[in-house]
């Protein structure tokens, strides 16, 4: 997928139904990067999402003031899956003043409140703030 702005993502989400929005969800669920081999073979290096029910863990790097994200959940997790590949789409090579910047509600701005749980939100928000703690630790 190419590389979207929180704004222009937020932007494509609400035009849609809210069918619509699952299913572009699902979509993203479908494209989240594998995890390298240098951390396939490390997942202690890894950090579990507290906030989700289906076990996510994500690390950051910092490189030259470029984020970057890896994320690992399980195939049968669709929802986690494609908050974890929205958020990697967004703020994947960002800077670190840009990646800090994302608005911390952006899981509400991009319209899916609506359909899925609260639960499941707070797993999305969880995944954005231990984002941001990692890039704060490592910049």
């Amino acid at each position: 997928m190419p590389k979207e702005t929180a704004k222009s993502l937020a932007e494509d989400f609400q035009s849609l139904g809210i069918n619509d929005r699952l299913n572009l969800l699902l979509e993203f669920s479908e494209n989240l990067p594998a995890l390298p081999e240098r951390y396939a073979d490390h997942p202690d290096l890894l950090e579990r999402v507290e906030e989700c029910q289906s076990p996510i863990f994500l690390f950051v790097e910092v490189i030259d003031g470029i984020v970057h994200l890896f994320f690992t959940a399980p195939a049968e997790a669709p929802t986690t899956r494609g908050f974890a590949s929205i958020l990697h789409s967004v703020i994947d090579g960002l800077t670190v003043a840009e990646a800090l910047a994302v608005d911390d509600d952006f899981p509400s701005k991009i319209g899916l409140a609506e359909a899925v749980s609260p639960l499941r939100m707070r797993g999305m928000r969880g995944m954005l703030a231990r984002i941001k703690r990692q890039v704060n630790e490592k910049q």
